[in-house]
């Protein structure tokens, strides 16, 4: 570019020098005077209108040329420059934006897990209030923008539990892979940041919060004797089972409770707001009475649901006592009738099997004779023992394995969702983790369990870690408990990142 420069420059020289030559007309003869001098030639010739050859349009290429070798010229220099700041030395190679530490990005993906989950959680609760009051068919989109959420947010979780098992093992693929579990959290946000303004004109509650303030009055109400009946069926288990039954939800009825009055509190001032005309505020209040009655309603339903599950238990334990009975019979008859379900086990694992299964059956026998005992537990023992031994005699044997499975997740997934404001990413994980494995066709229940019972330890881990006075955390269940900023931040509303904490906070 540079020799380009200087060649064009000197041809504009040399052009500029013999243009007045090229274009002087010597073809016009010229008189010769000789009895007048010079001057008055010069001076007739100029009251003729006359000049000395060279005429102003002479001028306009040079100049032209000029201006156009001047523009070349900054062009290439501003190049220069621009080269010069994308190099280390004169021939060095482009630098690169510095690369974030490994731990920072995967502390990023961490939190993006975490706030994504809360958003998808407390919209699905939201979106349940304007269904109560709209319908089913008006909150449709919303509903499919949830789901799509949810789809976004599960591909995340399956790729944390991937990188949380080491795979994949490359530095480079591990960074690509927490950029992707960021870039999937985005879009779920995405998704329910684009509809929330939309969710807010039907829900209406700036403009008129009294059809939502009935409609979640009417569910107080109607979970206020639920609650009494859960207290009711919680002591009622706690006499037929072992304490270890019923421990998943001790003390449910007690929080669900404390949460009612909270809801209590919120309705009353959201129904003295509204009729005050403070609308804006009464929405605020709205919301976080919304909140704790959604909270009460998971807990009374984690009490049922165990009931029904230990009652369910209880039955299937005789079945698959025999069931158990039947695949160690199997298993002690040699080789050739090994099991095909543990295709993978060595041929002399079975021998090393059999005596621990054997003792594990006499063990929940014995429990079955000694009064009251944890009906999930004895199928869990069973399960876990004779499975490995398994070829399929007999079929109750994988029911008891998902009936086992399902009630670890769905009490994992009650605690996560009554203080997710104190679980972290790795809690979630594995939670939804086993909730895909419970999904899949087939089911893997075992691993599904497993994975469960550790969501729900590391919760209560997280839970420990972030602990607060029983009383001040119901005071501001707005906060720390729903996942909301905690004393007096705004409640949760349905939306992403970007708009879920758009509503006022109520004092």
């Amino acid at each position: 570019m540079r020799v380009a420069h200087a060649v064009l420059g000197g041809t504009a020289g040399v052009v500029w020098l013999v243009l007045p030559a090229v274009t002087r007309d010597s073809d016009v003869p010229v008189a010769v005077e000789p009895d007048r001098p010079a001057a008055s030639a010069v001076a007739r010739d100029a009251r003729n209108g006359e000049d000395d050859g060279t005429s102003a349009a002479d001028l306009v290429l040079p100049l032209v040329t000029a201006g156009a070798v001047a523009v070349l010229a900054g062009y290439g220099r501003l190049r220069r420059i621009r080269r010069a700041r994308t190099r280390t030395t004169p021939g060095g190679a482009a630098v690169e934006p510095p690369v974030p530490p490994l731990a920072d990005l995967d502390g990023s993906a961490r939190a993006a897990l975490v706030e994504a989950d809360d958003c998808v959680r407390t919209s699905r609760e939201e979106l349940g209030f304007a269904e109560a009051r709209s319908g089913a068919a008006a909150v449709a989109d919303f509903a499919r923008a949830v789901r799509e959420a949810e789809a976004e947010l599960s591909a995340a979780f399956r790729m944390r539990q991937r990188y949380d098992d080491g795979l994949p093992g490359e530095a480079a693929a591990r960074r690509h892979a927490l950029a992707g579990i960021v870039g999937r959290c985005r879009e779920a946000g995405r998704r329910l940041d684009a509809e929330a303004g939309a969710f807010d004109r039907l829900r209406g509650l700036a403009a008129d919060p009294g059809a939502a303030l009935e409609v979640a009055e009417a569910r107080f109400r109607e979970l206020t004797g639920r609650t009494g009946a859960a207290q009711a069926l919680l002591a009622d288990l706690g006499g037929r089972y072992a304490p270890s039954a019923t421990a998943p939800v001790a003390g449910y009825a007690e929080r669900a409770t404390d949460r009612l009055v909270f809801a209590t509190a919120r309705l009353n001032r959201a129904r003295q707001t509204a009729d005050a005309g403070d609308r804006a505020r009464a929405a605020g209040h709205l919301r976080a009475a919304e909140g704790a009655v959604a909270q009460a309603a998971v807990l009374v339903a984690a009490v049922g649901r165990l009931a029904a599950a230990l009652a369910t238990a209880a039955a299937l334990v005789p079945a698959a006592l025999t069931g158990a009975e039947a695949e160690l019979a199997g298993a002690r008859e040699g080789p050739a009738r090994a099991p095909a379900a543990a295709a993978e086990v060595s041929a002399d694992e079975p021998r090393t099997r059999i005596p621990h299964a054997d003792a594990a059956l006499a063990a929940v026998r014995e429990e079955l004779t000694g009064g009251p005992y944890d009906p999930l537990g004895a199928l869990r023992r069973i399960v876990r023992a004779v499975t490995p031994l398994a070829a399929g005699r007999a079929g109750v044997l994988p029911v008891a394995a998902l009936l086992v499975a399902r009630a670890a997740a769905g009490a994992a997934a009650g605690f996560v969702a009554t203080h997710r404001g104190a679980v972290r990413a790795e809690a979630r994980t594995r939670l939804a983790e086993a909730e895909r494995l419970l999904a899949a066709d087939p089911p893997h229940p075992l691993a599904a369990d497993a994975l469960a019972r550790r969501a729900r330890e590391l919760a209560e881990q997280d839970v420990r870690r972030h602990r607060r006075p029983a009383a001040e955390a119901d005071a501001v269940l707005g906060g720390i408990l729903l996942g909301g900023a905690p004393d007096g931040g705004p409640p949760p509303s349905f939306g992403g990142p970007r708009t879920r904490a758009r509503r006022a906070a109520p004092p």
